[in-house]
């Protein structure tokens, strides 16, 4: 999204087609700016433990349901997280007038605008907004919070490590390796332990478990997801291919690293009889972390033989989706 000469309002979560493959190196970059979200902030509910469990929020309303993904694969970069300030500096006033704030933004403007789009969702309140007026052309840039994953943060403090890493599965979870915009539901805790609030109709809409997201940008780990659900056949595809995906060893979107499945590697909240619909907790390489999970909508994905040639099929002679002659017709000679 191009800046006006007037003040420019980021309250959406669209994004336009494929990012450039600069994305990959200022995006993620974004990232340490903060809170990118998707759905109405939670309310803050202490965690007394690092393993607590606050009861879920039922009944909310939820803005989740009206949250979509559209950040590009270029916007998760690891290179350079620090270097905008905010990291330690926060997403208050006094961070975002640094001149290492300053400094990033300018460097590619257009990228720096959209990544702050998804950093001040996840990270800010709802109901809240963080602005920046560029001092070199003047423009005000304005993005609105919605998940409320990292308060203190958001406030002006120095990202904890559980800010840290819900602020980047957050980012990880609303990319799109096609840049477009698909709704989603986003279900987790915040880094205080609150449970970001989901209905019955929201699951309900939101029928397809995907993928879980974790990891840490901030400090140079990386980014992995894993699926929620049994792998893609071959005659299926998905817009959502960052997150749900064909195999346990795909590479479709770095720098996000598939790690095969969050039964396998995270510990689901609720009970056997009664299971929440995010996890507490993933681990990998020795260490947790504190996931985000998403759901998406039953036509996010498709199949080869539905009568409809997807953007992600291809033509051919085969059933598969990338060679669905059904759907998409035999290859022109």
């Amino acid at each position: 999204m191009r800046p006006t000469p007037a003040v420019q309002s980021v309250r959406g979560s669209r994004v336009s087609r494929e990012w450039s493959q600069r994305w990959l190196t200022w995006g993620l970059l974004a990232l340490t700016l903060g809170v990118g979200s998707a759905g109405c902030g939670p309310a803050d509910v202490p965690d007394t433990s690092p393993d607590a469990s606050p009861g879920d929020e039922l009944g909310v309303v939820l803005a989740a349901e009206q949250t979509d993904n559209g950040l590009s694969t270029n916007g998760l970069s690891t290179n350079g997280l620090s270097t905008n300030g905010l990291s330690t500096n926060g997403l208050s006033t006094n961070g975002l007038s640094t001149n290492g704030f300053k400094t990033w933004f300018n460097q590619d403007v257009t990228t720096a605008n959209a990544v702050m789009q998804y950093v001040v969702k996840c990270a800010v309140p709802a109901g809240q907004t963080r602005s920046f007026t560029n001092p070199l052309t003047g423009v005000t840039y304005t993005w609105a919070g919605s998940l409320g994953l990292a308060t203190a943060w958001a406030s002006g403090s120095t990202a904890t490590e559980l800010e840290q890493e819900v602020v980047s599965a957050c980012l990880a979870a609303h990319t799109n390796k096609y840049g477009i915009h698909i709704p989603i539901s986003v279900q987790g805790r915040t880094a205080q332990g609150a449970v970001i609030p989901y209905t019955s109709s929201e699951l309900s809409t939101y029928s397809e478990q995907e993928a879980c997201f974790f990891g840490n940008l901030f400090d140079g780990t990386g980014i992995f997801a894993a699926n929620d659900r049994a792998y893609l056949s071959a005659a299926e595809s998905t817009s959502r291919a960052c997150g749900l995906s064909s195999s346990a060893t795909s590479s479709e979107c770095p720098p996000i690293v598939h790690v095969g499945s969050c039964e396998s590697l995270c510990e689901r909240a609720g009970t056997t009889s009664a299971p929440k619909p995010y996890y507490l907790r993933c681990t990998y390489g020795g260490k947790n972390y504190r996931p985000i999970v998403t759901r998406i909508q039953p036509q996010e994905i498709f199949r080869c033989g539905d009568g409809t040639c997807q953007f992600t099929e291809k033509c051919g002679t085969g059933t598969a989706y990338n060679s669905c002659q059904s759907d998409c017709g035999t290859c022109p000679p």
